[in-house]
């Protein structure tokens, strides 16, 4: 089944539909509104005169007239080759040019009337010096219909840019049209058409799906809810990280509820010119008022719903503002939306309009978190289903493995598996293919780089103090493999993923996280007491850490309680808390990095044998696996970890028992 977005069904609109009429009926009677072709009639009429005009005057040629005289003396000089004549009227032909009588040029070809009153002998001198007296006129003159049919020529082209132009824009550049507003089709029955996403499409967001039930018992039985006074919610909004299903999850609830489907991107309603979007934005409900009940989505709705008044508009009334005002109205405005529910989806709810979110326009505020371990192998099953994969697939195990990774990604890992499966020539997809496309996702593509002995050796160190510290640190996630083949930017890749779901994170564990990043800077300064830029990318993860600790999660006893920068310190670094706060953050960022680059250290130093064996064993093999790891460097699992390994093995057993 095909989740992809249906295709448009007119260039013209700037939304898709589903579960719609595949064609809107016409008018009744066939009758065009009066007055639609007037400016068309109007503007072929002076295009016809002046085309005629035109040519009339064109195709009188543009031979000269010249005196009677001058041709009596080009034919006393034997320079008239032929002529025509229609009573006094002359047309002739010289046998070389001459000057024009005006000026500009020679001419050969022209034009004389003979006097009535000439009493001269001009057939004998005619015949005396051989010009030759034709009965085809020298200059030939184009008729009535000739003109005719010429003239109507730029009125055919005309016709032919209009309709294209008003089919290509459809209403127009503006809210009035090109050719004035098109006429809306009537709301008709729906026809049966292809298979849509429902439910069963939708794994992972289980706790999603039971608060959009309501919407979905709301559309299908309508009635029920009028006789107990209730109102159907006139807006959903999805909020959550990318890729977490909130478009498939829209299209899934108007797929189960049976209902038409318009789905757009806030993007597409924004023209260059003032008031296309808000026309746009009315010609869309209106669509959906005709076949309500009905659910219009919005993706993306932050690009028109930012707060208003803080931008670089002027006077607010710029092109995003009219369209979001527009949206306000149709949703709860005088017009109202009967029947028409707004599912709107966007990863950045906080900057909203107030207006936009208030209850009766967006009733309820929807957060579709990325799924945990249950929710992960369900949507893998779901990602498989057009997969062959081997008899020794196990994908409770790539769920256990994929921490935090949405259903956007859990597709591309499938995705990726069944590429490598292809590359191989295989007929199944194997648990090795998920196991290096997860590497792949997640550490990038190896590459092929010869490194030189010395600076692979000190790869390995670095590796391997990452590795240790993680193995000796209380709490700290497990280390699944270590390798120092380069990926990606990296020239060698420690990957260490947690045997559970983590919602909410320790001091504890966020110091073992800072000692474990700074393993690789600790390990090449305690065996060649050297710093590398190597470590560029650990250093920002602690740097992202410890900033965090400090001044959003209150666990500095320095500080205080309090959370001093927004969650986009990055940019807003330095904008949001006073001096001397930025400077309080920075001296406990130090000491606490300080203080655990030097347990780093220490620990390294105390254990430097398990640090050169596991070098030594990366140096041959250059890539070793989690039990191996373990085995190479003589320690044993946590017991708390195994007991965490094993209740995830129970839990996979039987799926019903609560843990």
């Amino acid at each position: 089944m095909s989740n992809a977005a249906p295709p448009r069904k007119a260039p013209d609109q700037p939304w898709r539909t589903e579960g719609t009429p595949d064609e809107p009926p016409r008018r009744p009677g066939g009758r065009r509104p009066r007055g639609r072709w007037w400016g068309l009639l109007v503007t072929a009429v002076v295009v016809f005169l002046l085309a005629y005009g035109g040519l009339s005057y064109y195709s009188s040629g543009s031979e000269p007239v010249i005196s009677y005289t001058e041709f009596s003396r080009q034919v006393d000089a034997g320079n008239v080759s032929k002529i025509y004549a229609k009573g006094d009227a002359i047309q002739g032909q010289l046998k070389s040019a001459r000057d024009r009588p005006s000026g500009g040029g020679t001419y050969t070809k022209f034009k004389t009337q003979r006097p009535s009153f000439a009493d001269d002998r001009l057939w004998q001198s005619l015949s005396g010096h051989h010009v030759t007296v034709t009965a085809q006129p020298v200059v030939q003159e184009r008729g009535f219909l000739a003109n005719l049919l010429l003239s109507l020529l730029p009125i055919l082209v005309l016709a032919a840019l209009w309709i294209f132009f008003a089919r290509r824009i459809g209403s127009g550049l503006g809210p009035g049209g090109l050719l004035g507003r098109k006429t809306p089709p009537r709301p008709v029955e729906l026809q049966p058409g292809t298979q849509r996403t429902t439910f069963a499409d939708v794994a992972g967001i289980d706790e999603v799906k039971g608060e959009l039930d309501d919407v979905v018992d709301f559309l299908k039985h309508p009635d029920d809810y009028r006789r107990m006074g209730a109102k159907m919610p006139r807006g959903v909004l999805l909020t959550g990280p990318p890729g977490t299903g909130k478009t498939l999850l829209a299209r899934a609830v108007a797929g189960e509820a049976g209902v038409p489907f318009f789905s757009a991107s806030a993007s597409e309603f924004i023209e260059m010119i003032v008031g296309v979007g808000a026309s746009r934005v009315r010609e869309l409900f209106a669509e959906a008022r005709k076949v309500a009940p009905s659910i219009v989505f919005i993706d993306e709705i932050d690009t028109i719903g930012r707060a208003r008044g803080g931008g670089a508009s002027m006077g607010g009334h710029d092109e995003r503002e009219q369209t979001l005002n527009q949206i306000l109205t149709e949703m709860d405005g005088f017009s109202g939306s009967e029947g028409v529910i707004v599912l709107a989806a966007t990863n950045r709810a906080d900057v909203l309009d107030p207006a936009l979110t208030r209850p009766g326009r967006f009733d309820r505020v929807v957060s579709v978190a990325p799924p945990d371990r249950g929710g992960r192998e369900a949507i893998l099953r779901i990602h498989t289903r057009q997969i062959p994969l081997a008899p020794g697939v196990d994908l409770t195990r790539v769920a256990r493995t994929t921490p935090g990774m949405t259903g956007a990604e859990l597709a591309n890992l499938a995705n990726e598996a069944a590429l490598l499966a292809v590359k191989r020539r295989q007929r199944e997809v194997t648990q090795l293919d998920f196991s290096e496309a997860l590497e792949k996702v997640q550490l990038g593509a190896e590459r092929a780089l010869v490194m030189p002995e010395e600076e692979r050796r000190r790869t390995a160190y670095h590796e391997s103090g990452h590795a240790l510290l993680g193995m000796l640190q209380p709490g700290a996630d497990p280390v699944r493999k270590i390798t120092i083949v380069p990926r990606g930017r990296a020239l060698g890749v420690t990957l260490s993923t947690p045997e559970s779901d983590k919602y909410a994170y320790t001091e504890e564990y966020l110091r073992g996280r800072i000692i474990g990043a700074l393993g690789g800077m600790a390990a090449e300064h305690v065996v060649y007491d050297v710093i590398t830029t190597g470590s560029e990318s650990d250093l920002e993860q602690v740097t992202n850490i410890a900033r965090g600790m400090v001044a959003r999660w209150g666990m500095s006893e320095h500080l205080g309680r309090l959370s001093a920068l927004p969650n986009d310190a990055q940019q807003a670094y330095g904008l949001s808390a006073a001096p001397q706060t930025l400077d309080a953050i920075d001296t406990e960022m130090r000491r606490i990095v300080d203080e655990c680059y030097e347990e780093a250290c220490r620990k390294l130093r105390d254990h430097r044998p398990q640090l050169d064996a596991l070098a030594g064993a990366l140096l041959e093999n250059e890539t070793l696996e989690e039990a191996d790891a373990y085995r190479v460097a003589g320690i044993t699992r946590l017991k708390k970890d195994l007991d965490a390994a094993a209740r995830e093995a129970a839990e996979a057993a039987d799926p019903g028992r609560d843990g």
